[in-house]
């Protein structure tokens, strides 16, 4: 039986064991994290509908039985033996893998590198993941009791020069405009504003999201770029910001501020990658595939492979689908290579 090693027990590893283990593989699925689930595990409703994090995972999770999987587990180093890769992980285990598949996502540009937005400096600050877990535990001293004015800020660390990411993270509006919708649902008496560049609401459903988040909610977007973040003596925000559709400055007082972090590659992902040759892209630090169109799933390396958010932002159902692409992809390269 043929060895298939994961790494990443996020959305797309889990998918793409469950395929491969119905093939007849023999799938070794290895995850950093206490728990499987990657991001998705610390979400609590997925957009546009609204639909339960909790109960995709647990769906996902179902229908791995059977799937050997080790959590806390770390690759430790990674070497191609012939035509298989020797891996070996931080807990004693080796594997000699047929095939290597990299789902290992992605790690959100850390907000503190913004010093202008205050992350890290003012208390009421947060950040679009910090938001997310207060929906799921309710658990955040941050987040006061009845806030009035809430501000959400898009594109932090993404399409920035100065942040070095010039890409567009791809699920940052979509993300803003449904948690402006649930924040309204917890406190239906705050004004919410979302500073935005430009809306990409590009998916099934988004538009109505967000023209819903106007007519249902009254989310008021202001679009602008917020230029500085300060705190008054009684710790509110002080949010300043141009109106680039009036050419006016704004200036608003907020009980809480949310941004909107980006997606980057997982800088653990790139070193054990790095191991056997697999390096990212220059212009955005994503893994590179074998090209654009046609091998999406395929590295630059035989026998490697990728699915999900290591190669660009993702959403969750792009995820899936090359997980299951990547699967295919696997299956094919094993049976030519016989």
């Amino acid at each position: 039986m043929k060895n298939i090693v994961i790494i990443g027990g996020g959305p797309s590893g889990l998918e793409a064991s469950a395929q491969l283990h119905k093939m007849g593989y023999n799938v070794i699925l290895v995850e950093k994290s206490p728990v499987l689930g990657g991001h998705l595990a610390k979400w609590d409703r997925l957009f546009p509908q609204g639909i339960s994090a909790k109960e995709v995972l647990e769906k996902m999770i179902s229908q791995i039985n059977g799937v050997k999987y080790f959590v806390e587990a770390n690759v430790q180093s990674i070497n191609l033996l012939d035509k298989s890769y020797n891996v070996i992980l931080d807990n004693g285990i080796t594997v000699l893998a047929d095939a290597v598949l990299f789902t290992t996502g992605f790690e959100l540009f850390k907000a503190q590198k913004k010093e202008e937005y205050g992350y890290g400096i003012y208390e009421r600050v947060i950040t679009n993941a910090d938001l997310e877990n207060w929906f799921r535990t309710k658990d955040d001293r941050r987040i006061i009791e009845s806030p009035k004015r809430i501000g959400f800020v898009h594109c932090v660390g993404s399409r920035d020069e100065k942040a070095g990411n010039r890409y567009c993270s791809k699920v940052c509006c979509a993300t803003a405009v449904k948690q402006a919708c649930e924040i309204k649902q917890e406190f239906p008496d705050a004004q919410v504003y979302c500073f935005y560049m430009d809306l990409r609401m590009f998916g099934r459903g988004f538009e109505d999201m967000y023209l819903s988040a106007q007519k249902d909610y009254g989310v008021r977007f202001i679009r602008g770029r917020v230029s500085e973040v300060a705190e008054n003596i009684d710790k509110e925000l002080v949010v300043k910001a141009e109106d680039t559709l009036s050419g006016k400055p704004v200036k608003v007082t907020l009980d809480l501020l949310v941004l909107m972090s980006g997606m980057q590659n997982c800088a653990d992902a790139v070193k054990v990658a790095a191991q056997i040759g697999v390096a990212g892209r220059e212009n955005d630090g994503f893994f590179e595939t074998k090209d654009s169109i046609y091998s999406l799933q395929n590295s630059t390396k035989p026998g490697v492979f990728f699915a999900g958010a290591c190669t660009g932002p993702k959403t969750l159902p792009d995820s899936l689908h090359e997980a299951r692409a990547a699967a295919l992809a696997i299956h094919n390269y094993l049976i030519d290579k016989k």
